[in-house]
């Protein structure tokens, strides 16, 4: 597979900090490791970010809430064995203040200021709220087997932010608006003609996400390695397509202000919502958005409980054995069922469809795997019981049927299959060529 190697960083996952992952990192985490594994199989040199949303106003809030609540976490040399229990509750208590505490309003306001400044208990807080934050969702990323993320947080760029408005207002390329300072590209208006401001500086000097992926993106194409920079040849960003217009600018102003040269690609990969069976907001009951670890932990369950019902005594508890099957097939089938659709439409979540034995489903997958595994050990003679050891060739190689010539001729679609998800990164059409292969191997009779 290897051709023409690059070196290429995908942005994918990017959860908040002190903010618990949901149903819509789903689709950025699955999407973009699986492109990941792709290209790094296809000979590329990839670097997984994850872009976490570790800096912003909220921090002045929670730094100021856990000075009330948790003094210790702003001790350098106690905030590290500080327990702040769960984050989601700690952030809704700190939310909950500032709307109606004026005095703690104020408060979170200074102590933004103070955490930017470099304040040495403000930073001490907000680190105790990163590493707790990690704890939680390295829980989610074993769960669906996510390795090699590196984290690079928002937070990491600041100290580039201040190079990238001076450069965009050397250029000509940023300036003053109502007080802050924005850079108006051909194209964009507002809905009444007016040119549509991209801001890189509020009126109160505050930064904008866009000044911050602008200086991503310099850090990302522009530094030799030798500074921390990655010098990368393409670079994609699994977000939903409701922020393809904030990157379509982010992008056209990075090439106007020469901040990358015509051989590097940045590249906006969009996808649709998740959305319950009725088409609407994939939600709870109360309404809440759903939570990521609850959504895998019930896609688990009903696959354990189907297998429940295959035993010969149905109310017999699992083997952790069978328990890890369940996990497999489940967290398999959440997985699958994303990557099989079209990414950049929208997808109706049903565990009753992700879970079923027949179609173009992971269990179906599954099975044609395992039916493999079973020929493999009959034709080598190895117990169920071991690990399939995969013969390095057959000795002879017989075709007698016109469905092995079908399969074959399937087989062969691989790497034009893998060329194409490569270049245009829609996974589904891999997902649709397994379907099919799986298909016609299932069609093959096994003597």
């Amino acid at each position: 597979m290897y051709r023409n190697k690059k070196k290429i960083v995908v942005d994918f996952s990017s959860p908040n900090i002190a903010k618990e992952m949901h149903v819509g990192h789903l689709r950025s985490t699955i999407i973009g490791d699986t492109l990941s594994n792709l290209l790094t199989f296809a000979g590329h040199d990839v670097l997984r970010l994850n872009h976490v949303g570790d800096w912003g106003t909220q921090f002045g809030m929670l730094v100021e809430h856990l000075r009330d609540e948790f003094p210790e976490a702003l001790n350098v040399e106690t905030s590290k064995n500080v327990d702040l229990g769960d984050l989601v509750t700690l952030y809704k208590a700190a939310k909950k203040r500032f709307d109606v505490d004026e005095d703690f309003k104020i408060r979170a306001r200074e102590g933004v200021v103070k955490l930017q400044s470099g304040d040495e208990e403000a930073l001490a807080a907000w680190e105790s709220l990163c590493a707790a934050s990690r704890v939680e969702y390295q829980k989610i990323y074993d769960m669906l087997n996510i390795v090699g993320l590196n984290e690079r947080g928002e937070s990491f760029y600041n100290p580039y932010l201040n190079g990238v408005i001076d450069e965009l207002e050397s250029q000509g390329l940023a300036v003053e608006s109502e007080g802050a300072t924005a850079v108006f590209l051909d194209g964009y208006t507002n809905r009444d003609g007016s040119p549509l401001p991209m801001l890189v500086r509020k009126s109160d000097g505050g930064f904008n996400y866009a000044t911050t992926d602008l200086a991503a993106i310099r850090h990302r194409v522009q530094m030799q390695s030798a500074d921390g920079g990655e010098e990368a040849d393409r670079v994609l960003y699994v977000t939903d397509s409701g922020q393809s217009q904030h990157f379509e600018m982010v992008f056209a102003a990075a090439n106007k202000a020469s901040f990358l040269d015509e051989s590097v690609s940045l590249e906006h990969v969009p996808f649709g919502l998740v959305q319950g069976e009725d088409g609407k907001k994939f939600a709870t009951r109360s309404g809440d958005t759903v939570k990521l670890k609850d959504l895998l932990d019930e896609a688990i369950r009903i696959a354990g409980e189907d297998m429940k019902t295959r035993l010969d005594n149905p109310e017999e508890e699992l083997t952790e054995a069978l328990s890890d099957v369940a996990k497999t097939v489940g967290i398999g089938a959440v997985k699958y069922a994303d990557l099989s659709m079209n990414r950049e439409s929208n997808y109706k979540f049903s565990y009753g469809r992700m879970l079923s034995l027949n179609g173009n489903t992971a269990p179906y997958m599954l099975y044609a795997y395992a039916r493999i595994c079973g020929i493999v050990r009959k034709a080598t003679g190895q117990s169920e019981d071991n690990k399939v050891e995969w013969p390095e060739a057959a000795s002879e190689i017989l075709i007698t049927h016109d469905s092995e010539k079908q399969l074959i001729r399937n087989l062969v679609k691989l790497p034009d299959i893998l060329s194409e998800v490569e270049s245009e990164l829609y996974p589904n059409r891999l997902c649709d060529y397994l379907f099919e292969t799986s298909q016609k191997f299932n069609q093959v009779r096994i003597d």
